[in-house]
């Protein structure tokens, strides 16, 4: 079944970049043997090479080369400063925010003061007070 095939390779891959990435040697020195899916056009497997220690590979399918093109780890200081990046920018949101309610605030009280010094204003002129609607 081609699914199995399918499925054994991709078995073999990753326990192959598995012990690259961990820096382990396959069991013998030699690498898992991969089988390689059927082509889709022809529908055989590829041929088999055999090794000189007695094992066989796909031809199609090389062994996964160690994983040493992936980019180095964020340095300490590269983290902590994107730490503070972020500190700074939730610190510059909250000012903000805390900006914009004393806004609120301040302008809330200032409509209040206005609304009762009119009130204030129209009992002491003896006004008639507005009608409801």
């Amino acid at each position: 079944m081609k699914w199995m095939r399918e499925r054994d390779a991709l078995i073999a891959q990753t326990l192959a970049f598995v012990q690259s990435v961990a820096g382990r040697k396959a069991a013998a020195g030699a690498p898992p043997p991969s089988p390689a899916p059927e082509s889709a056009d022809t529908g055989s497997a590829a041929p088999e090479m055999a090794q000189p220690d007695g094992t066989s590979t796909i031809a199609s399918n090389p062994p996964v080369p160690p994983a040493t093109d992936l980019p180095p780890l964020p340095a300490a200081n590269a983290r902590s400063s994107i730490a503070d990046d972020l500190k700074t920018e939730i610190n510059a949101r909250v000012a903000s925010f805390r900006a914009h309610q004393e806004r609120f605030n301040r302008e809330r009280e200032e409509y209040f003061s206005a609304t009762l010094a009119k009130l204030r204003a129209a009992i002491r002129d003896g006004a008639p007070p507005r009608p409801r609607k």
